[in-house]
Parts: C-alpha cells; sequence; structure tokens
C-alpha cells in the first residue's frame, strides 16, 4: 500500500524548501521581474566564471591542504578536523554547482534544487568554520535571490 504524502512524512529539505518559498519567494519583498529575468539569464555563466576563477586557488587549497593534513592536527584535533570538513564542504559545493551549470542554461527545476543545495552546503560550511557573519549575510542573499527566481525554473 503506497502511503500517502503528508507534513509529517515528508522529505525535511523539502520541507524547508516549502518553507523558504513561502517566506523567501512569496512573502518577502518581490525582486523587479526583469531583474530577476536578468538573473537567470546570468547564473550560468556566473558559475562558470567563478569556477574558472576560484579553480587555481582551489586546486593551491587542496594541494597544500593535502600536503599539511596531518601536520594540521598538531594543531589539536578540532582545528585538523574542521579544516577537513571545511575543504570537504567545499569541494561538495562546487561540485553540486558544476553538475547544475548545464540544467540553468535549460532552465531545470533540478538545476535549481542543485544550487539550493549547493548554498545549503556553504551554509554548513560557514558554520563548521565559524564564519557567522558569512552565514549570515551571503546565506542569507542568495537564498532570497534563489527562491525569487524559482519560478523561471520549470517543474
Amino acid at each position: 500500500m503506497k502511503e500517502k504524502t503528508t507534513p509529517a512524512n515528508k522529505n525535511p529539505l523539502k520541507q524547508l524548501e516549502d518553507l523558504l518559498d513561502l517566506y523567501l519567494g512569496q512573502k518577502a519583498p518581490a525582486l523587479p521581474d526583469n531583474f530577476k529575468e536578468t538573473i537567470v539569464n546570468l547564473a550560468p555563466w556566473l558559475i562558470i566564471v567563478m569556477v574558472v576563477l576560484a579553480s587555481p586557488a582551489i586546486f593551491a587549497v587542496l594541494g597544500i591542504g593535502t600536503f599539511l593534513a596531518p601536520f594540521s592536527f598538531f594543531g589539536g584535533v578540532k582545528y585538523g578536523a574542521t579544516f577537513s570538513l571545511y575543504l570537504l564542504l567545499l569541494a561538495v559545493s562546487l561540485i553540486l554547482e558544476i553538475i547544475a551549470v548545464p540544467g540553468l542554461f535549460k532552465r531545470t527545476a533540478q538545476s535549481w534544487r542543485l544550487v539550493f543545495y549547493s548554498t545549503l552546503v556553504s551554509a554548513v560550511s560557514s558554520l563548521s568554520h565559524g564564519n557567522i557573519g558569512n552565514f549570515i549575510i551571503s546565506t542569507g542573499i542568495s537564498l532570497y535571490v534563489l527562491f525569487q527566481v524559482k519560478k523561471y525554473y520549470i517543474n
């Protein structure tokens, strides 16, 4: 027997998405439609540019991080584990955005959802690194813009 989807047994990420959609997509002051259209058109290109510009730094951090990872634990297990977690979350976020790019050009709902997940991973990364200011400001702005343009992506 197939179970009905109720709020009690719905996926927690879907519940979070619905809650954020209500407050950031519907109740929050709306961006102008032409601005939303511009964001949707530029988003895949901005991700590509940011990945290209960040690649040397990412490879350097990963290379240095890999080399120095055993030594990071000399600063204490907490620092070493936090640094490793930060690098792992950075890689996951970047991979999600790269995977989303082709779908962003086609305006698919799945690609929008991948960028949403990438934003959540970045938020966890900011928290794990202890960067509360970045967590509040960049996560808030990213989620607001994401939910303002959500309707432009096909379900």
